[in-house]
């Protein structure tokens, strides 16, 4: 782990140069990434108690890539992660 600290804070730090540039020139943009991962976030969530109740094991895992990944795509992203759970499945 401590061989990977270097890279952790070169990436930690390229992120936050870019979420800097981001909140300068469009702001707004940000917001939607923030609310679109939110909203997928919570899609995920109900869909993953749905497809329980219905008895199919597939769930999709609530981690910072899915919430990046719904972020950044919105439902297509939420759908591409359902997608991969079940080519995982088959």
């Amino acid at each position: 782990m401590a061989k990977y600290i270097g890279t952790i804070l070169i990436v930690a730090a390229c992120a936050a140069v870019i979420l800097v540039g981001a909140l300068r020139r469009k702001s707004e943009w940000l917001i939607n990434l923030i609310l679109r991962g939110i909203l997928g976030t919570i899609a995920i969530y109900f869909i993953n108690i749905a497809l329980n109740n219905w008895g199919v094991q597939l769930n999709v895992g609530i981690n910072a890539v899915t919430v990046l990944t719904s972020g950044i795509l919105g439902l297509p992203g939420v759908a591409a992660l359902y997608g991969i759970g079940l080519y995982q499945l088959l």
